[in-house]
């Protein structure tokens, strides 16, 4: 199919998402941008979060693993489940009692001002690096099945998709998201099954058949039973569970649509309904990683990783599939950005510039500084993009996972202080301590072969960080004084 054709189906696709937008997002104003009103759908909201959660890094970069690391990539969903079942039943009860817009107030009230601060910056931190990372690897391929042959750069075509994102999201916020990512997890999904159902076809495989062939070949494999391995069972399902409480259930993008939900149990069956879906699609994609795998030689694709999924799919497979492949590629880089850039406005507005507690900015000039940080992410978003291209990895997957350990190792720490624990902080020691837990965690894991012999460190990397918070913070703490209540679960 020609790019150029290819290229009139995304511009067809995105003013359809404009369309959604303009309905959506009309007499919006803050409440509506930050929180949604605290009128959205809670079905609505679990099925949006479902393309969120997922992104373009699990649309290209899981199937495109199994490869090397056959299905164990469902190790890290066992531990999911248990993390989001942590998310319904211990942090939604806290952030619903407390009537939060943003949940990093949590640790304000609690722990303090600094433990506030630090716990939002970690977050912006986070979900930049995050955000970009995941844009990138879509962008990137964008790039090389339509906008190469056009001669467009990749500077302007991540200009111009940043550009299309600030349209729709300008005004309406989490309002606007809501349904925007509905229809963009519901064409994902739409793409994964397709895609599915296509290569069983070529393979000429029933499902069994499939799964038999997979297992012969290694590529079904599960569990890892080396303790010294960073892939060791027990090391993924730990790491999964706190990758989900962390990246989920401490994460404002992901509880700022959770919590836009109107009463604590609608919010919690979407935690539960978001968790049943996820499994499904997750396993699913595994699934199609397997297919890519065992048609690839029979196509004569030599591609592997992030690439075996376009490869197989733009060469070699029907063009309506390809038109599929697209709009559902493309409904995988919108969630992962659209609400990244809005949750980054409301922690920065909320959080570190105070826009709520400022008396003195009328709600015209409150708008206008949402407005101006808001433009502000979106210039940062260029350059991290940017710069991840410089960079070349060859699996995104495996780095975003591993900036997680680093950037939300110090938000597991404060949370879990503040929730088990009924001691006072000294306040302004805390962002040493949120700083140099990662700092310390980076030379261990640069040391690791003096320091741990055979062991490898993996995604346990994120209970490391979150432990030596703990420990920091506990070491600058004393016991409350009387009269005084903390905030706990």
């Amino acid at each position: 199919m020609s790019p150029a054709l290819l290229f009139a189906i995304l511009i067809g696709y995105f003013a359809l998402l404009l369309a959604v937008a303009w309905a959506t997002s009309r007499n919006a104003n803050n409440d509506s941008f930050f929180i949604g009103n605290k009128s959205s759908n809670w079905m609505l909201v679990a099925f949006g979060m479902v393309g969120t959660t997922l992104s373009g890094v699990t649309f290209v970069s899981v199937p495109g693993a199994v490869g090397v690391d056959g299905f164990g990539y469902a190790q890290i969903v066992i531990g999911y489940v248990i993390g989001y079942i942590a998310v319904a039943y211990v942090l939604l009860p806290l952030y619903y009692r407390l009537q939060l817009t943003s949940i990093y107030h949590y640790l304000d009230v609690r722990l303090g001002r600094r433990a506030y601060q630090s716990g939002a910056g970690f977050f912006i931190v986070s979900r930049l690096l995050g955000a970009t990372a995941r844009l990138y690897l879509v962008v990137n391929i964008l790039q090389a099945i339509i906008l190469d042959s056009l001669g467009v750069p990749f500077w302007l075509s991540t200009l111009v998709v940043l550009g299309m994102i600030l349209l729709y999201t300008y005004k309406g916020g989490v309002k606007t998201i809501v349904w925007t990512d509905t229809l963009q997890t519901s064409a994902m999904l739409f793409g994964l099954f397709a895609c599915v159902w296509i290569l069983l076809g070529e393979l000429n495989m029933s499902v069994p058949e499939s799964l038999n062939q997979m297992q012969s070949q290694g590529l079904a494999k599960i569990f890892t039973h080396d303790l010294d391995s960073p892939n060791f069972w027990l090391k993924q399902i730990i790491a999964g569970a706190l990758i989900t409480i962390t990246m989920t259930g401490m994460d404002q993008e992901m509880m700022q649509k959770t919590i836009s939900v109107k009463t604590l149990k609608d919010s919690q069956k979407n935690m539960l309904t978001l968790t049943a879906v996820l499994v499904v699609v997750l396993l699913s994609f595994l699934f199609l990683g397997g297919l890519l795998y065992l048609y690839a030689p029979i196509a004569g694709v030599t591609a592997s990783g992030d690439k075996i999924f376009p490869a197989v799919v733009m060469g070699h497979l029907p063009a309506a599939l390809q038109v599929v492949f697209l709009i559902a590629l493309i409904s995988a880089l919108f969630p992962s950005a659209d609400g990244a850039i809005t949750a980054l406005t409301s922690s920065t507005c909320i959080d570190l510039l105070g826009i709520k507690r400022r008396s003195d900015l009328t709600e015209e000039a409150k708008e206008r500084l949402r407005r101006r940080v808001h433009l502000g992410f979106a210039a940062l978003f260029l350059f991290l993009v940017l710069g991840f291209k410089a960079a070349d990895n060859p699996s995104m997957i495996g780095l975003i996972l591993k900036l997680a350990a680093y950037t939300y190792g110090p938000l597991l720490g404060l949370f879990a202080f503040g929730m088990l624990t009924r001691r006072t902080l000294t306040d302004r020691l805390v962002p040493y301590i949120t700083i140099g837990a990662p700092i310390l965690c980076a030379l261990l894991e640069y040391n690791q072969e003096h320091l741990l012999g055979s062991y490898r460190l993996g995604l346990e990397l994120l209970m490391v960080n979150g432990i030596l918070v703990f420990a920091g913070l506990f070491a600058i703490s004393h016991k409350e004084k009387a009269g005084t209540a903390a905030v706990t679960v």
